[in-house]
């Protein structure tokens, strides 16, 4: 029987506190219902109602009580692996608890339930994994789509987080273990967009594995079978789009963590199919984008002067480009010219037309060989990010490489000889991945780095001064762009929806007021963030014609009334 989920309220009760019916389960399959249960917080007349009494322990606690218990069990976790785990299994216990604990402790939990420590947990999934939650669509079962779906836990879906497994953080190919991203992407969806958990819907697309580490692995969960690929592939993403627009027509579908030679054809078969972007491209370049704006405050260089060099050419690396070089245009800037001012550099050296090892979306930003052969070393050989550091003269270098310490000193020394203020953004996750540490990239600019990191790290001091260092997550754009998505009722995703999220959320840089505070706001302001960068999509959606007309105020009461919150309801 279907439960009534606590976001289904129908009134108020005493204190303020939501009414709901009572639900149709009762006992012990109550309690095992993460969405309905409130464990010790049923009230005497609940438990009385529902059969209750005797399962629990007598002592009714408030929520607040609960989570003080929980935080307890926390603290006693002796590594990040173990609180990830403790927080899934609340998850799955109890949501409303787990989300009150996040939003209690939001700047220590939050790198432990995602990024980054939800890399340990996709390459531990198959070893810890407990309850059931989203669903596993293998490709054994790829001609029964529409009936997996129809499995869902919950009828209603507002947004759907996809991943193959291929291309999980810094750590590649986990198979089915990814599921572990889209639950962590989810959690956000709910802690700092306000989506209701139950209307969320993770999916991992299990086509195989090549981790010989996870097909020899006794305890690995999903299917051993090496990775499906070519035509077979994109037929089971086929039908999967299909099974997606007749069962869940509107859904957000959002991809996760494809490879480089899925990402961009899967999101450029289906951008305009239905409402659909890839984090990756997409939310990584809007993020990117909103973190250059807020430095430019500081800098007092506009955007329009800048030039950017950017270490790794995958999906991310190409999807941020995109985004800046749309901005340059939208600035005043020459398309051809926004992508002179565009070096990209891969593992092949920089992208250039005499290269024949590069994809058509990567040609788009390959500089002519005649303008750049004069930067190859003595003898001929790639051109690699040192010598186009010395020869471009970028004034922001953002690496996506996953290529640990690739801003070398002498690379970002060379930089800072010609820049006074040069913008450098070490993003690769996890931490073990990063480009290079904020402590020496201040060190080697003699503190004038302006600095943006993927993985989260401590505040520095060089001098008298202490510099707060910005996390540049996607977890700043994707909750926001996502519930602007829904409330706006748009009908697909566009660069300009993502430019409007990038603008709305420099507008909330701290450094806009102070050079010396960080690039992005804290993880508490997040949830008002995440408004602002809802209402900024809407709007553009409207703008270009792709959502019905609503006001302002209409979409901000939108917001408002679909808006979750942690809390219990009562049941009467």
């Amino acid at each position: 029987m279907v439960a009534v989920p606590p976001s289904a309220s129908h009134s108020t009760g005493r204190n303020g506190a939501k009414l709901s019916k009572l639900p149709r389960l009762k006992g012990m399959d109550l309690l095992d219902t993460p969405l309905l249960n409130k464990g010790t917080a049923f009230s005497y007349e609940e438990r009385t109602a529902l059969g209750l009494h005797a399962l629990l322990p007598p002592q009714v606690e408030t929520l607040d009580q609960q989570v003080v218990r929980a935080y307890e069990a926390y603290q006693r976790k002796t590594d990040d692996l173990e609180r990830h785990i403790y927080l899934r299994a609340l998850q799955d216990n109890n949501e409303v608890l787990f989300y009150r604990l996040l939003v209690d402790h939001l700047e220590e939990m939050t790198p432990v339930v995602y990024t980054p420590v939800v890399a340990a947990g996709c390459a531990e999934f198959s070893h810890i994994y407990r309850r059931p939650r989203g669903l596993f669509i293998s490709y054994p079962l790829r001609d029964s789509i529409v009936e997996l779906l129809r499995h869902r836990p919950n009828p209603e879906v507002d947004v759907i987080v996809a991943t193959d497994g291929e291309r999980i953080l810094g750590i590649g190919d986990q198979g089915a273990g990814g599921l572990g991203i889209p639950i962590g992407k989810l959690s956000l969806y709910t802690l700092f967009g306000g989506i209701a958990p139950e209307r969320t819907l993770p999916i991992v697309l299990d086509v195989g594995t090549n981790n010989q580490d996870r097909l020899k692995d006794p305890e690995y969960l999903g299917w051993r079978h090496e990775r499906i690929t070519g035509d077979d592939y994109y037929a089971f993403i086929e039908r999967f789009v299909q099974a997606v627009k007749q069962e869940l027509p509107g859904t957000l579908l959002q991809w996760e963590d494809f490879g480089i030679l899925h990402a961009r054809p899967i999101l450029d078969k289906y951008r305009d199919q239905l409402l659909t972007f890839n984090d990756d491209i997409q939310g990584t370049g809007s993020i990117n984008l909103s973190v250059v704006l807020a430095a430019t405050e500081i800098t007092g260089v506009p955007l329009r002067d800048q030039r950017f060099a950017i270490l790794g050419a995958g999906s991310a690396g190409v999807g941020v480009a995109d985004l800046l070089t749309g901005a340059l245009v939208e600035a005043g800037v020459p398309p051809a010219e926004a992508r002179r001012r565009t070096w990209i550099v891969n593992r092949g050296g920089l992208l250039h037309s005499a290269r024949t090892d590069i994809k058509d979306e990567q040609r788009v930003y390959a500089h002519p060989w005649e303008d750049v052969k004069s930067w190859a070393p003595t003898g001929g050989g790639k051109i690699g990010l040192e010598e186009v550091v010395r020869e471009a003269r970028p004034t922001v270098l953002i690496g996506l490489s996953t290529l640990k310490g690739a801003f070398t000193e002498s690379i970002v020394r060379t930089m800072a000889r010609w820049v006074s203020r040069p913008i450098i953004f070490p993003l690769s996750n996890p931490t073990v991945k990063s480009e290079a540490i904020p402590e020496d990239l201040l060190k080697w600019t003699e503190g004038r780095a302006i600095i943006a990191t993927g993985s989260p790290f401590p505040p520095v001091k060089y001098g008298d001064t202490i510099y707060p260092i910005a996390q540049c997550n996607n977890a700043y754009i994707f909750p926001g762009l996502g519930l602007g998505l829904i409330v706006g009722r748009c009908r697909k995703v566009t660069n300009e929806m993502l430019l409007a999220a990038a603008r709305a959320l420099a507008l909330r840089s701290p450094a806009r007021e102070n050079p010396h505070a960080p690039l992005l706001p804290s993880l508490r302001e997040l949830r008002v963030v995440a408004e602002e960068i809802a209402l900024a999509v809407a709007m553009e959606g409207q703008r270009s014609g792709l959502a019905p007309k609503q006001s302002e105020d209409e979409l901000r009461n939108r917001i408002h009334q679909i808006h979750w919150n942690p809390e219990y309801p009562v049941y009467a």
